[in-house]
C-alpha cells in the first residue's frame, strides 16, 4: 500500500496535519516513537499549565482575606498536583487519539526511519519510512519532528543531577532552593510555580533582560512584579561552573556566576536548565534526504515545502517559531497546499505568552523590533487599573497595556502584562492579521465590564 502522506512526529503539528489529511480523503500514516501530543501536550504546554494553574489556586486562597473572605490553613499538596496534572494529560491525549481513529489515520509507534529514495522499492522517487521492521512507501512526507533540550558545556553541569522541565514536572519535593539558568518563557514560568509554593528561586539570565523577543519594558515590569515576590534575578550574567559540595548534607550544588569580570557563588538546593531548545533533526535519516538546512532548522517555503517539493516540514524543525500554535496553521497550510489550495504561511501576527502569575503576552512588532527596520511609530499606553473589571478581580494589582501604532494608523504591535494578558492577546492578534487600522478597532463594541476594554481605552 502507497500512502498519500506519512508524517513523522504526532505532536501539534503532526497530529492536526493527520487530522485534516485523513478527513479530506488522504490515506495517512502517523509515526510517534513517544506519545501522541509531543512534547507539548506530554512534557510542556498543557503540563506547565496544569502545574501553574494550581499554583494560582493556592495563591488566591492566600490572599482571599483581601476579597473579604476567610480560608485557614491553607497548604498544597505537590504529589496531588503532579497527580492533577497526569490525568489530565493522559484525557487530552486519549482525546487526540479518538481524532485520529475518526479521521482514518494509522498510528504507528515506533522510531522511524527515512531511507533513501527508492530504496527497497521498484519506483525511484518512492518515499520509504522504516518503522519496527516494517516499511512503508507514500507519495508525500511531512516532518514534524520537533525539538530538544540545549545542553550547553557548562563544567561541572553533569554531576550536579540538574534538571531540565522533564524532570521539574515530575518532581514530588519542593526544593529549599533552585538556580534556574535561562531566564526564558520555561525558565520564568517555573520561577513562578516554585516560588508560590516557597522556593527560594534564583534566575540567571544571560542577556541584560528576561524573556528575550517580548517587549523590553514590559518584560522589566514583570521582572520587578516577580522580585516582589520573592525571586532574585542576575541578568546580565554568565554560569561559569557548577560543582557538588564536598558534604552530603545541605545544599546539593554550588552556581558559579559572572558579571562584568566579578565572580560569585550561589549554594542551592537544586539546579533547573532552561536556556532554550533546538530542532531534533537526527535519529530518524535526514541525511537520506539531503535537505537544504537554514539557520539550524530545515528550509521552508510559503507552503511548508523544503527543497525537496514531496518532503514538507512544520513546527520546530524549522527553527523559527518554537511554538505549538505557530505547529498547528503551519500544519494546517502544508495539508491545504497538498490539497491543491493556495494557501501561504504568514507569520504576521504570531502571539507570544508566558503564564506566570502576573501573565505577560504579545504580538507583532516591540518598539526594540521598529527601532532596527527604522520604521517609525507612537506609543500608546495605560494602566490594566483603567478597567473596572481589572481592578475588581485584582486586589492591589497592576498591568500595563501597549500598543505600537504606524504612522498610517495600522497597528504594529500590542504588549500587555497583567492577568488574562493571554486571553486579551487574541483580540489583537485578529486585528493585526487583518491589517486593521486603531481608528477600526477602536470601533468595535466591547462588552462592559471586561479587562478587554483595554486595548478600546489604549486606543
Amino acid at each position: 500500500m502507497i500512502y498519500d502522506l506519512a508524517i513523522i512526529g504526532g505532536g501539534p503539528a503532526g497530529y492536526t496535519a493527520a487530522e485534516i489529511a485523513g478527513k479530506n480523503g488522504l490515506r495517512t500514516v502517523l509515526f510517534e516513537k513517544n506519545n501522541l501530543g509531543g512534547v507539548c501536550l506530554n512534557e510542556g504546554c498543557i503540563p506547565t499549565k496544569t502545574l501553574l494553574y494550581s499554583a494560582k489556586v493556592y495563591q488566591s486562597a492566600k490572599d482571599s482575606a483581601k476579597y473579604g473572605v476567610s480560608c485557614e490553613n491553607v497548604a498544597f499538596d505537590l504529589s496531588k498536583i503532579i497527580a492533577r496534572k497526569n490525568k489530565t494529560v493522559r484525557k487530552l491525549v486519549a482525546g487526540v487519539r479518538a481524532k485520529m481513529t475518526e479521521a482514518g489515520v494509522e498510528l504507528v509507534n515506533g522510531n522511524a526511519v527515512i531511507l533513501a529514495k527508492g530504496e527497497g522499492q521498484k519506483e525511484k522517487d518512492a518515499l520509504s519510512i522504516e518503522c519496527n521492521g516494517q516499511i512503508y512507501t507514500a507519495e508525500k512526507l511531512l516532518l514534524c519532528t520537533g525539538s530538544e533540550t540545549v545542553i550547553p558545556p557548562i563544567p561541572g553541569l553533569n554531576e550536579t543531577g540538574f534538571w531540565t522541565h522533564r524532570e521539574a514536572l515530575d518532581n514530588k519535593e519542593v526544593p529549599e532552593s533552585l538556580v534556574i539558568i535561562g531566564g526564558g518563557v520555561i525558565g520564568v514560568e517555573f520561577a513562578s510555580f516554585f516560588n508560590t509554593l516557597g522556593t527560594k528561586v534564583i534566575v540567571v539570565e544571560m542577556l541584560d533582560e528576561i524573556l528575550p523577543g517580548m517587549d523590553k519594558a514590559l518584560s522589566g515590569f514583570l521582572r520587578n512584579e516577580l522580585t516582589k515576590k520573592g525571586i532574585e534575578f542576575y541578568t546580565g550574567t554568565k554560569v561559569v561552573a557548577t560543582t557538588t559540595p564536598k558534604s552530603p548534607e545541605g545544599d546539593l550544588a554550588a552556581v558559579e556566576i559572572e558579571k562584568n569580570g566579578e565572580k560569585q557563588q550561589i549554594d542551592v538546593s537544586k539546579i533547573l536548565l532552561s536556556v532554550g531548545r533546538k530542532p531534533a533533526l537526527s535519529g530518524f535519516g535526514l541525511e537520506n534526504l539531503n535537505l537544504e538546512i537554514y539557520r539550524n532548522g530545515l528550509k521552508v517555503n510559503e507552503y511548508m515545502q523544503t527543497s525537496d517539493p514531496d518532503v514538507y516540514a512544520c513546527g520546530d524543525s524549522t527553527g523559527f517559531s518554537l511554538l505549538a500554535h505557530t505547529a498547528v496553521r503551519e500544519a494546517e497550510i502544508a495539508v491545504a497546499h497538498l490539497l491543491g489550495k493556495n494557501e501561504k504561511m504568514s507569520y504576521k501576527a504570531i502571539p507570544g505568552v508566558v503564564y506566570t502569575n502576573p501573565e505577560i503576552a504579545g504580538i507583532g512588532e516591540t518598539e526594540e523590533s521598529l527601532q532596527a527596520k527604522n520604521i517609525p511609530y507612537a506609543v500608546k499606553q495605560l494602566p490594566l487599573t483603567y478597567s473596572g473589571r481589572f481592578v475588581a478581580e485584582n486586589e492591589q494589582g497592576n498591568g500595563i497595556c501597549k500598543i505600537l501604532e504606524g504612522q498610517d494608523g495600522i497597528l504594529l504591535g500590542v504588549h500587555i502584562v497583567g492577568n488574562p494578558a493571554s486571553e486579551l492577546i487574541v483580540i489583537a492578534g485578529i486585528a493585526l492579521e487583518k491589517g486593521m487600522k486603531a481608528e477600526e478597532l477602536k470601533a468595535m463594541i466591547f462588552p462592559h465590564p471586561t479587562v478587554g476594554e483595554i486595548i478600546k481605552e489604549t486606543l
